[in-house]
């Protein structure tokens, strides 16, 4: 099943700038082949639910791994059964009813 993710990994007790977290988890998305959106706040992420999941498992294992004492994850999602729709599909709809 397709779903669209919007995702924010915080990183806990690592102090103030956590730039080098969000590379991270940036890069375990693009290499899980993932079609990714960064904003300021978060990530969207499309794809396969399966895949979806087991990359932001693999943000958290890796944060982990690099020091980080407590990974916290913001998740939104949604799913649809009656069309395929992508992230700019959504963007799109809007924009073009301004």
């Amino acid at each position: 099943m397709k779903v669209i993710a919007d995702l924010c990994v915080v990183p806990l007790g690592v102090g103030v700038s956590v730039s080098k977290y969000v590379v991270a988890c940036e890069e375990i998305l693009e290499a899980a082949g993932l079609e990714t959106k960064m904003h300021a706040y978060g990530t969207n992420v499309e794809g396969e639910w399966e895949a979806v999941f087991g990359a932001l498992k693999r943000c958290h294992e890796k944060l982990h791994e690099m020091g980080v004492p407590r990974v916290s994850t913001n998740l939104r999602l949604g799913t649809r059964t009656d069309r395929e729709q992508t992230m700019q599909d959504k963007v799109d709809s809007v924009l073009d009813k301004r």
